[in-house]
């Protein structure tokens, strides 16, 4: 107990640093004390993409330079809130706690909850009783997420106030349907023009579908299509790399050629 005490206790004094050098910062600092809710909020998303790359890397040394720069952001804002009397970082904490305590009455309340999944549906019904009743229940997915990130979000609202399918099955055959529509609609032999919007809506149904099967097998989407993205990246730097060893220039290449190096890369 004395141990997990003294823990705590340089947690709040490194949180107690941070804060004042943050007031320092702000009062000193030329760069510091220009900047404001808006021009921070872009840096915000990028150091939100750079967290996120280092999560996929694994990179534990990273994360933990990257939590640092969004503490930073966070204490940043809540400075600035606090010169114009709006709020402080203790109102950040203390309504982020009282929030926390709300939506988990199956610990600070007598609400039971079994699994996981019970507690997801809770949690959503009680967004909602928070929101006044007033708003629908895909109002609080951000319009500004990445399109698979949003859809991955709008299945799960719809899924906690019990609008979706039962089985994984069921999620399959509608893939499988949404494929062939697209296919029969789309894969055209010879030079007969395609509706191009049509096309768009049938591949994001296609798609959307795809996502909702990812997510009755516990995939995320996102994460599998960015693993992709560094495999794919890591297997092209080898393929361009090994032909310039060997003197050679992807674009005279044939497809053949290259593909020999690929599947190199490959079994590597």
């Amino acid at each position: 107990m004395d141990k997990v005490q003294n823990r705590r206790e340089q947690q709040l004094k490194a949180f107690d640093r941070l804060l004042t050098i943050m007031d320092e910062l702000r009062e000193k600092c030329p760069w510091d004390k220009k900047q404001t809710l808006d021009s921070l909020r872009y840096l915000t998303i990028e150091e939100m993409f750079e967290l996120s790359d280092a999560i996929m890397e694994k990179n534990m040394n990273e994360i933990k330079k990257e939590l640092g720069d969004l503490i930073l952001h966070i204490v940043f804002y809540a400075r600035i809130a606090s010169e114009t009397n709006d709020f402080d970082i203790a109102d950040v904490l203390d309504s982020l706690c009282e929030k926390l305590i709300h939506r988990h009455p199956h610990i600070y309340g007598d609400v039971k909850a079994e699994d996981e999944e019970q507690v997801k549906k809770n949690w959503e019904q009680i967004k909602l009783k928070e929101k006044g009743g007033n708003k629908t229940t895909l109002s609080g997915v951000p319009k500004s997420l990445p399109a698979m990130v949003k859809a991955m979000r709008i299945q799960e609202k719809a899924r906690g106030v019990g609008f979706d399918w039962e089985k994984k099955e069921q999620v399959w055959e509608k893939v499988e349907e949404e494929m062939n529509e697209f296919k029969n609609e789309f894969n055209i032999v010879g030079t007969q023009t395609i509706d191009k919007q049509k096309a768009e809506n049938e591949f994001g149904d296609l798609v959307f579908s795809l996502i909702n099967y990812a997510r009755f097998l516990d995939i995320n989407p996102e994460d599998a299509l960015e693993r992709t993205n560094k495999k794919f990246i890591k297997r092209f730097n080898y393929l361009e790399e090994e032909a310039k060893k060997a003197g050679k220039n992807l674009g005279d290449m044939t497809l053949k050629e290259m593909d020999e190096y690929w599947e190199k890369a490959k079994r590597l």
